[in-house]
C-alpha cells in the first residue's frame, strides 16, 4: 500500500446525533409517544464519515470541508481531529445537524437544523488537492464541492477520482475514475434532475422536521449493497426511512420493468457518457452493485456477499471509502467494486455508523493496515461482535464441485468462513513431485473470488494446527467419510472449546482423478478459427 500520497476526501460535513431511549406510555396532552432517555451519541455524518472510514485501514487521510465557530461545527472538529487531518473552508452558518429520535432501537422521529454555505478555498485547500493521491468526493449538496471545482477538475486528468453524487449537488467532473450513485439517485440524475446541470431545489428551513427524508442533505433511495437495505437509507447518512426502493432492495429477485438490472445497467451507462466518468456503479441493495461504462448494455454485477438486518446507517459513505482505497491502491474499477461491495456488507452486518466500536479507541496505526480479506483480523472482529468463526482446510489444487458444495456448506454454519490452504512446498511434500498444478497465489486467488469464502490463510507445514492455533476458529470444518474423533485437529479445538465437524462431500470428484482424465484425454485436432 502507498502512503506516499494522501487520500483526499472533499465534501460537506455534518453532526449526527442519536438519541435513544425507551417508550411506554403516551404523553397526557397529545398521543405522542414519551421517549426516556436512555443515551445520546453525536457523531461526524456525510463526508467526516467517509473520512473516517477511509483512514481506518491507517492511510493518510486529509479532508477537506467547511467548518465554522457554532457548536455542531466543535463537536465534528474534535471527533475528527484525532483521525483526519482537517483542512478548512469557512462555513457561513451553521453546521447541518440531524437528529434522530429512536425507541428500543426504532426511529421515531428526525429532527434537521442548521446550514450553511461554503466560503472561498484559500491556499492550503488548493495545494492539498494538487498534492492528493487519490480524491474522493463526498458531495451532500451542500457546496464544498462547488467550492473547488476547477481544482477537482484539474486533479481528475492525473489521479484517481471518486465521486458520490448527490441528485442537488454538481456533477462529477470529467476524467472521474468511478461514480457511486444509489439505484434512486441514478434514477432521478438520469432523467435530468438536479446535479445534472438543471441547478437544486431549495433547503426547507432550519429546523423544520422533515418527514420525507428527502431535505437538502438527504439521498433518496435505499440501495446499499449490504442485504435488506441501502447505503444511506433514504437519507444521507441516516438510513431509518423506508419507501418502494426499500421493498424492491428486500426483494431482488423480483425486480421488473424499472428497477431491472437492465434499466439500472442504461442508466449507469447514460451516466457514464454524461458525465464523461470512466465508470458508474450502481449499489443495488441486496442485488449488489452494477459496475457500467458509457455506450456499453453489458454491465458487471457484484452481488452482495450476505443479506443483513443490521443499521444501514453510513453504508453508501463505506462503499465510496472502500472504492477510493482500492483505487488508491492501485486496483481497476473492477476490483474496487468487488472490495467495497464486501466491505459495505460487512459494515452494516456490525451495526453501521452508529456501531460505538467505530469509534472507540485510537484510529488504527498508519502502515499497518487490517485489511478486510485480513483472516486474523476479520476472526478478531467477528469474534467481537459474538459472531461465529468457521475454518476449513486443504490443498484446493484444482477447485472442482466437491470443494465448492463443501465450502458453501461450511459458510452457512457461522457467520464467517476461513480457508486454510497447504503451501506450494506444503503440497509438493504431501502428494509428492509435479504437485501443486496450481502454484499457491493462483490456488488462493480462486478460492477468495467464491462469494461463500470470506478470507484464505496459507500454512506451509503439514498440518494447519499451527494456524489453527493463531485463529483460534470456533469451528473447524472437514468433508468426506470422516468421523469427527478421527480428525487431528479436533483435539486442537477442544483447548479453547471449539468444535470439529464434519460435513457431507459429493463423491466421485477428486483433484487426483482430473488430473488423471486430463492427462489420457486423446488430442483432437483443432477446428479452423476455434479458440482454445
Amino acid at each position: 500500500m502507498n502512503h506516499r500520497q494522501p487520500l483526499v476526501v472533499v465534501g460537506d460535513v455534518l453532526l449526527d446525533r442519536d438519541i435513544d431511549g425507551t417508550a411506554e406510555r403516551l404523553a397526557p396532552d397529545a398521543p405522542a409517544p414519551v421517549v426516556d432517555v436512555t443515551g445520546d451519541r453525536s457523531r461526524p455524518g456525510g463526508a467526516g464519515l467517509a473520512a473516517v472510514l477511509a483512514a481506518a485501514d491507517g492511510r493518510e487521510v486529509v479532508l477537506v470541508t467547511a467548518l465554522g465557530d457554532d457548536p455542531a461545527s466543535r463537536t465534528v472538529r474534535a471527533a475528527l481531529a484525532p483521525r483526519v487531518r482537517l483542512v478548512e473552508l469557512p462555513l457561513h452558518g451553521t453546521l447541518p445537524e440531524k437528529i434522530r429520535v429512536r425507541a428500543d432501537g426504532r426511529p421515531l422521529v428526525r429532527v434537521d437544523r442548521g446550514g450553511g454555505r461554503p466560503g472561498e478555498p484559500d491556499e492550503a485547500v488548493r495545494a492539498v488537492l494538487r498534492a492528493a493521491g487519490t480524491i474522493l468526493v463526498a458531495d451532500y449538496g451542500r457546496g464544498t464541492a462547488t467550492a473547488v471545482r476547477p481544482w477537482l477538475a484539474e486533479a481528475a486528468r492525473r489521479v484517481p477520482l471518486v465521486w458520490d453524487p448527490h441528485p442537488r449537488g454538481d456533477e462529477p467532473v470529467p476524467g472521474a475514475r468511478l461514480a457511486t450513485p444509489n439505484a434512486a439517485e441514478a434514477r432521478a440524475l438520469a432523467s435530468g434532475g438536479a446535479g445534472s446541470g438543471t441547478g437544486r431545489p431549495t433547503d426547507p428551513p432550519d429546523g423544520v422536521v422533515d418527514g420525507t427524508g428527502r431535505d437538502g442533505t438527504d439521498r433518496p433511495g435505499a440501495d446499499a449493497p449490504a442485504g435488506t437495505a441501502g447505503p444511506r437509507g433514504t437519507s444521507g447518512t441516516h438510513g431509518e426511512d423506508t419507501g418502494p426502493d426499500t421493498a424492491r432492495a428486500a426483494s431482488p429477485h423480483t425486480a421488473t420493468g424499472d428497477d431491472s438490472l437492465r434499466a439500472h445497467g442504461l442508466r449507469g451507462a447514460r451516466l457514464a457518457g454524461r458525465w464523461r466518468a470512466a465508470g458508474v456503479a450502481v449499489t443495488l441493495g441486496a442485488r449488489g452493485a452494477l459496475l457500467t461504462r458509457s455506450g456499453s448494455d453489458s454491465p458487471m454485477l457484484v452481488p452482495a456477499p450476505q443479506t443483513s438486518g443490521g443499521d444501514p446507517c453510513g453504508a453508501g459513505d463505506r462503499f465510496a471509502a472502500a472504492a477510493a482505497a482500492a483505487l488508491a491502491d492501485g486496483a481497476l474499477p473492477e476490483e474496487a467494486v468487488q472490495r467495497a461491495v464486501a466491505e459495505a456488507a460487512g459494515f452494516v452486518a456490525a451495526g453501521g455508523a452508529g456501531n460505538p466500536a467505530l469509534w472507540r479507541g485510537r484510529p488504527a496505526a498508519a502502515g499497518r493496515p487490517a485489511r478486510p480479506d485480513d483472516p486474523f483480523a476479520l476472526a478478531a472482529a467477528v469474534r467481537a461482535r459474538g459472531g461465529t468463526v468457521v475454518a476449513t482446510g486443504g490443498c484446493f489444487d484444482l477447485l472442482h464441485a466437491g470443494h465448492v458444495g463443501l465450502l458453501e456448506n461450511a459458510r452457512r454454519v457461522g457467520d464467517c468462513l476461513i480457508v486454510c490452504v497447504n503451501s506450494d512446498d506444503s503440497v509438493r511434500r504431501l502428494k509428492g513431485p509435479g504437485r501443486p498444478l496450481n502454484h499457491q497465489a493462483d490456488r488462493v486467488r480462486v478460492l477468495a473470488g467464491l462469494g461463500c469464502v470470506d478470507a484464505v490463510a496459507v500454512f506451509d507445514e503439514d498440518t494447519p494446527e499451527a494456524l489453527l492455533r493463531a485463529l483460534r476458529p470456533d469451528i473447524w470444518v472437514k468433508g468426506g467419510d470422516y468421523s469427527v474423533d478421527a480428525l487431528p485437529e479436533a483435539a486442537v479445538l477442544r483447548r479453547w472449546g471449539g468444535q470439529a465437524l464434519v460435513l457431507p462431500y459429493l463423491d466421485g470428484r477428486s483433484t487426483t482423478e482430473i488430473a488423471r482424465r486430463a492427462a489420457l484425454a486423446p488430442t483432437a485436432p483443432t477446428a479452423p478459427g476455434a479458440a482454445g
